[in-house]
């Protein structure tokens, strides 16, 4: 089974894309099969993993509007992934889309013609338009990035009102598994006080361990590679290996409740 996770967050800075890249090769690393999908016009994640967006004549932009098959736009990396790049094009994606029937749905069936992956991590725009709408309907799980300060913290509310509709409406099977706190300092009363809080006020689980703040995550998108090549032996890096160790734990867990029930 292909697990689909949507990384999302309206507030930008709360290192989510760093995530979607760090994360999809600790995957890999893993002996897991992973295709990240670039969501954002700004492109970062598809620059950050060494391919200049300027560069490329197709894009999700085009699989998603214009009915350009995947298998035509999907590009390998050296960081062991695939990669379905954006560029800045895809900014037109959300009013191109905005008067199609069933638009929410349009990512889901893109990546319903995507076969032999055992991970599909979705890098969301910072907001909730119509991409982060159709990533969330695609997928299976929603993992929150937050950067442990309190106007982070404000808008996780927001986001899953978002989750909330889109569960009446468009993806019943949807499951929020839970905030990643990032750039987090737990030398400050600050940055603990606000994880402490998050989890209090919304009954979300902490996705452990916390991903530090360090300098070496902003020295890797200029190698065009994620932290687990630059700096493999790094805080950060052994971070993001032990956060995907836990995430491939609950998807196994969660294939085996459903084999489970389909047994009684």
């Amino acid at each position: 089974m292909t697990t689909t996770l949507a990384v999302a967050n309206q507030k930008g800075g709360v290192a989510k894309t760093t995530s979607v890249a760090s994360l999809g090769a600790a995957l890999a690393e893993l002996g897991h099969r992973v295709l990240l999908v670039d969501l954002d016009p700004q492109a970062c994640l598809t620059f950050s993993l060494g391919i200049d967006p300027e560069d490329l004549e197709l894009s999700v932009h085009h699989v998603l509007t214009k009915g350009t098959e995947p298998a035509e736009v999907i590009l390998h990396t050296e960081d062991g992934v695939d990669l379905l790049p954006a560029t800045i094009e895809l900014a037109r994606a959300e009013a191109d889309l905005l008067t199609r029937t069933g638009r929410e749905h349009v990512l889901s069936s893109v990546l319903g013609e995507v076969d032999g992956y055992d991970w599909v991590l979705l890098d969301c725009p910072p907001s909730l338009g119509v991409l982060t709408v159709a990533a969330l309907t695609a997928a299976t799980g929603v993992l929150v990035p937050l950067q442990c300060e309190t106007l982070s913290h404000r808008g996780v509310g927001q986001l899953l009102d978002t989750v909330h509709d889109v569960r009446r409406f468009t993806n019943k099977r949807l499951e929020v598994w839970g905030v990643l706190p990032t750039l987090y300092d737990g030398r400050t009363h600050h940055s603990r006080t606000v994880l402490e809080t998050i989890s209090e006020t919304y009954g979300l689980d902490v996705v452990e361990p916390p991903i530090p703040k360090t300098i070496k995550f902003a020295e890797a998108p200029a190698a065009g590679r994620s932290i687990l090549a630059t700096s493999r032996s790094s805080k950060g890096a052994q971070a993001y290996r032990a956060v995907a160790a836990n995430l491939v734990a609950r998807a196994a867990a969660g294939v085996a409740g459903v084999a489970g029930r389909g047994r009684e």
